[in-house]
């Protein structure tokens, strides 16, 4: 695994900070792996939010089954990852909020409500737009005006 840009790890952490408003420590992780659904889908997400009632598995891994929340931010090698076989992980998964964020284009990409294996609602705007989850099991806004661009 090659290290991290400044500037992912920046929206990471801008990300955990304003989920650590409502979140305990204990529930919100980065880089920690879950085993999701399907052929190698052992995913360490930029940042997960597992649920309150989360527990580990036998082998002490998180379950797919507590995820609420995961959010990835998009690299250049990895771009494809997150848009195609992450998100139809999460979506089979049935992850309630998967957000990606890419500061390569300045946009963030918020998938919700899965379904049948994808998700049924989408919505795309840009940085220093506000991401909306009050209406999610997240229940906050995230704020992105200070997402740095690569």
């Amino acid at each position: 695994m090659a290290p991290q840009r400044d500037t992912h790890w920046d929206i990471i952490l801008d990300i955990v900070e304003q989920l650590r408003a409502k979140y305990p420590r204990r529930r919100v992780k980065s880089d920690v792996r879950v085993d999701y659904p399907g052929h190698l889908n052992g995913f360490a997400s930029d940042v997960t939010v597992m649920a309150e009632r989360a527990v580990k598995n036998s082998e002490g891994l998180w379950r797919y089954q507590d995820v609420e929340f995961v959010a990835e931010v998009i690299s250049r090698k990895t771009a494809a990852n997150g848009y195609g076989p992450k998100k139809d992980a999460y979506a089979a998964a049935c992850v309630p909020v998967y957000l990606i964020v890419d500061p390569y284009t300045g946009r963030w990409h918020l998938h919700t409500k899965p379904k049948d294996g994808e998700y049924r609602g989408e919505l795309s705007l840009d940085f220093g737009d506000e991401i909306d989850l009050t209406g999610t099991v997240v229940g906050l806004v995230l704020k992105t005006g200070e997402f740095p661009r690569d």
